[in-house]
């Protein structure tokens, strides 16, 4: 998994998988949903990013199963 914040355009990137993009989807006017050809999430974008998702303020856990 990839996450990028691009501060220049207050954009973040969740790139969950590195496969061709067959279909990229609006969930909101912020919000872009890519999928692969098998239904699979590949990446998420959130435009307006710290104010829709609370960037820069950031934490990552590792939750065990």
């Amino acid at each position: 998994m990839n996450i990028r914040y691009y501060t220049e355009t207050d954009t973040l990137h969740i790139e969950f998988r590195d496969s061709p993009v067959a279909e990229t989807r609006d969930l909101d006017e912020n919000t872009l949903l890519d999928i692969d050809d098998d239904g699979n999430i590949c990446a998420i974008t959130v435009e307006q990013a710290s104010t829709q998702a609370g960037i820069p303020r950031f934490s990552c856990e590792q939750a065990a199963a």
